[in-house]
C-alpha cells in the first residue's frame, strides 16, 4: 500500500522540492563571456496521456549576464517536475522560460535528451538570445 505523504509528514527532500525554486548569486565576471554547461542526469515527468513516467538527461549552456543559478536550486526546481503531468515539448520549454525570467542570461541553450519509450527517441532542444 502507498501512503501519500501531507505536509506535514513529508521528509525534509520533499519539503526542499516543493519550495524549490531558482536561486541566483551575481555574476563574479560581469562583462567577460564565458560558457556555463550543467548537466542534469535524473530529470523525470509524467507522460500528460499515459501517466507513464518519462526519463531525460538535460544538458544546460549558457552564458551568463549579471546572475549565476545557483547549483543546489536548479537541481531541487527540476525535480520538482518528477510528478507533473507535462509533455516533452512543454516541459523543455518552460524550464529555459524560467531558467531565463530568474538568470537573464545573455545566451542560453536547454536540451532534454528523453530515454526511448516504445522505440520512440525524443531530444528537444530550444535556444534563448538576449536582444538589446
Amino acid at each position: 500500500m502507498t501512503q501519500i505523504a501531507d505536509s506535514s509528514t513529508m521528509k525534509y527532500g520533499e519539503r526542499e522540492i516543493e519550495e524549490g525554486k531558482l536561486i541566483t548569486f551575481p555574476n563574479p565576471r560581469i562583462g567577460r563571456h564565458y560558457t556555463i554547461d550543467i548537466t542534469l542526469p535524473e530529470f523525470t515527468c509524467k507522460c500528460p496521456f499515459s501517466g507513464y513516467p518519462d526519463f531525460a538527461t538535460l544538458h544546460l549552456t549558457y552564458v551568463p549576464n549579471e546572475k549565476v543559478v545557483e547549483l543546489k536550486a536548479i537541481k531541487l526546481y527540476i525535480n520538482s517536475y518528477r510528478d507533473r503531468y507535462i509533455s516533452h515539448e512543454e516541459s523543455i520549454n518552460q524550464i529555459l522560460d524560467d531558467f531565463v525570467a530568474a538568470c537573464d542570461p545573455l545566451e542560453a541553450t536547454l536540451k532534454g535528451d528523453f530515454n526511448p519509450r516504445g522505440n520512440v527517441h525524443t531530444v528537444v532542444e530550444v535556444h534563448h538570445k538576449k536582444h538589446n
